[in-house]
């Protein structure tokens, strides 16, 4: 579909939010959509931050020639995007008081996710790990909804010094979902013996399960990320 560019505003150094308006519609918080940067063949897979119908959010890292050329757009211009895409989260599972893990850009579709609980009347509490505190975004936008993330990072200047497991409650909480770098997802995972939902990062292809190109090898055999996850039970992975 064609989707407009509402506004493109920086976050820190390396990060922006991208807001999209045009036909978006039944979009759930872990799935994502794919862009197709003017100029360049592969589309850049985002997890949505944030989506209404008719809207969505997109929070990125600009660290590669595509990203970058996004970042560089205004409001106005027009975008090719396929959305949304990939099982998302199931907050069904949640129980009362879930845990919500982010690491830099896997904190980003814990702000849509931590929305949902709350309108089903949970009580989620959400852990931000960052790099440092320059690296750190999307903290206000928890607190205007009444969630305080805990902060880490990893040279204690914002927060705990430390990863998220170093701040991670070992109970307490009802169930799990976390979401960024494979490290950090292992970690979590062997911390509680695969509990959870987890939402992978990998490079895509094509977005919808054609290529094969983002297949990673799980308790059920290959399965591919952009179609059958992002989202998977940690009973599902295979490290």
């Amino acid at each position: 579909m064609t989707a407009v560019i509402e506004s493109v505003q920086t976050l820190n150094k390396t990060v922006f939010r991208m807001e999209l308006s045009g036909d978006f519609h039944g979009m759930r918080p872990g799935q994502f959509a794919q862009i197709q940067v003017p100029g360049l063949y592969l589309r850049r897979p985002v997890s949505l931050c944030d989506f209404e119908e008719g809207h969505i959010s997109l929070v990125i890292r600009a660290v590669g020639e595509g990203t970058k050329r996004l970042q560089a757009m205004r409001r106005g211009e027009q975008l090719d995007v396929l959305c949304p895409l990939g099982k998302g989260f199931d907050t069904q599972k949640s129980g009362d008081k879930p845990l919500l893990i982010g690491g830099g850009v896997g904190l980003p579709p814990m702000l849509a996710l931590c929305k949902a609980l709350l309108s089903e009347k949970k009580q989620p509490r959400v852990i931000a790990g960052f790099a440092d505190a320059d690296d750190a975004f999307l903290l206000d936008d928890f607190a205007a909804i009444g969630v305080d993330p805990i902060v880490s990072t990893v040279d204690g200047s914002l927060g705990a010094k430390g990863f998220v497991t170093d701040v991670m409650p070992k109970d307490g909480f009802s169930f799990l979902y976390a979401c960024g770098p494979k490290p950090m997802l292992r970690a979590i995972w062997e911390r509680t013996d695969g509990r959870g939902e987890y939402s992978l990062e990998e490079r895509m292809g094509c977005g919808f399960g054609a290529c094969m190109g983002c297949a990673v090898e799980t308790a059920d055999g290959i399965r591919r990320v952009c179609a059958d996850g992002p989202v998977f039970s940690g009973k599902e992975l295979k490290w």
